[in-house]
């Protein structure tokens, strides 16, 4: 049996998390868990799966559950996620919050010697050296639950990172990828998140219409497989059924293919080294679907995925700026404040400002986050 820590059980990585833990509850089980603002579904999750530890985000939903749930302990706000990130019944933490907020509980799991199963994609771009650093340090397994990273560490089972020529994601192109850039000028909320084939939080529907997902992704391979930028690429491929690929030396190309179901690459990361049946899940039939797309990824339709390269080549803060400002544009687009193209104008303005610096430690590196958001909030105001 497997105790898992569960960091954001409400968002769609979570529930789907919770999905593998209910299929094989003869082999996991929900330790601790934290939730967002999301506390009707709290309570329903919280009343089949019955975790020892719950961390919510005010403490005023602290409170009322706790009259609800008296056998539960129950904490809040930052302090709290990380509390549910480290519980001590809990060998596993799942990873699934959204942002930046991710960090500080993945590297107090790190230094606890959980496994990590990381679907917070902020925490390696931010700061990919402290956290390799830290689990190279603490012995621990970095577990990729994103559907590409997940195709690259099983394409790598039995192989040898050094016989490695390239690296290519796969990406779908998102809810926009048909339309040129004249046509994205007065495109709404609504149709931005209209994702053709992923079902995803709003956040990363509206990052992967912009396609700085996929770059967000590109800084995470390179600090997961050791790979240098230049030998990364990205492949536009609309039916997601490729996850993605490697090219060895030998020209040889290994790639993990399957239906698009999160479920898959979660439980993948949870059952490892093993594979467990996934009976719901929908089986791949190439005959049914016939024909498979495939196409270059142009930056200069995408300058979101440009930046996230470059910014990942500079390296230092830059990341971390590509992140923060990132964050904090889409926010406001949801919010209906800025058009679908001032996301990646915001993100621009936000790198050409910013004095990069080399090798910064986690205090920087929040400091960096803090200023570069009230950057971008002042250019909203």
């Amino acid at each position: 049996m497997k105790y898992i820590n569960l960091l954001g059980a409400t968002g769609s990585i979570g529930t789907q998390t919770l999905d593998v833990i209910r299929e094989h509850s003869t082999h996991f089980k929900l330790s601790a868990m934290s939730v967002g603002r999301n506390i009707h579904l709290a309570r329903k999750i919280i009343s089949e799966f019955r975790p020892e530890l719950v961390s919510v985000m005010k403490k005023e939903d602290a409170d009322t559950l706790k009259l609800e749930f008296p056998e539960i302990k129950f904490t809040y706000g930052s302090e709290g996620l990380t509390e549910a990130a480290v519980y001590h019944k809990g060998s596993v933490l799942v990873n699934s919050v959204i942002g930046s907020v991710g960090l500080a509980p993945t590297m107090a799991a790190i230094a606890d010697g959980k496994t990590i199963c990381l679907a917070n994609k902020e925490t390696l771009v931010t700061a990919g050296h402290l956290v390799m650093e830290a689990a190279q340090k603490h012995g621990v397994e970095l577990l990729p639950i994103d559907s590409e990273h997940s195709a690259i560490f099983q394409a790598l089972q039995g192989e040898k990172k050094d016989n490695i020529e390239r690296l290519i994601l796969t990406a779908s192109g998102g809810s926009f990828r048909d339309r040129s850039r004249e046509e994205l000028k007065n495109v709404t909320v609504e149709e931005a998140l209209n994702h053709p084939n992923w079902s995803m939080g709003a956040k990363i529907t509206i990052d992967s219409a912009t396609m700085m997902n996929k770059g967000l992704e590109v800084i995470e391979a390179h600090w997961l497989f050791s790979i240098p930028y230049d030998q990364i690429d990205v492949l536009l491929h609309r039916e997601s059924i490729i996850h993605s690929m490697i090219e060895f030396h030998d020209s040889s190309v290994i790639a993990q293919l399957g239906t698009p179901d999160m479920r898959v690459p979660i439980q993948y990361a949870l059952s490892y080294p093993d594979r467990l049946p996934l009976k719901s899940a929908k089986r791949l039939n190439l005959a049914e679907i016939g024909r498979l797309h495939f196409e270059k990824a142009d930056l200069e339709r995408f300058r979101c995925l440009h930046f996230a390269y470059e910014a990942g080549k500079a390296g230092g803060t830059m990341p971390t700026v590509l992140n923060a400002a990132n964050e904090v544009a889409v926010a406001a687009f949801l919010e209906g404040r800025i058009t679908f193209l001032e996301i990646e104008d915001l993100v621009e303005k936000s790198l050409a400002s910013h004095n990069n610096m080399s090798n910064p430690d986690l205090f920087t590196i929040e400091e960096v986050d803090r200023k570069t958001r009230e950057f971008v909030n002042s250019l909203l105001t």
